[in-house]
């Protein structure tokens, strides 16, 4: 697990950098989050935390 570490942390990173902008519509100052994000962003956001699931469930197991 030790060595998944630092993966995670960059999963997590990449989910935060997400969590407000498509959360929120008024936090883009250009459109909607429609407008910014499509389906390979939610297809990678889905792929990170999908792998944070495991791990957690791993690590609870």
């Amino acid at each position: 697990m030790e060595a998944e570490v630092p993966e995670l942390v960059e999963r997590m990173r990449i989910l935060d950098a997400l969590y407000i902008p498509t959360r929120y519509p008024d936090s883009l100052p250009d459109g909607a989050p429609s407008d910014h994000f499509g389906h390979l962003q939610s297809t990678d956001a889905l792929t990170h935390a999908g792998a944070l699931v495991d791990a957690i469930a791993t690590q609870m197991a």
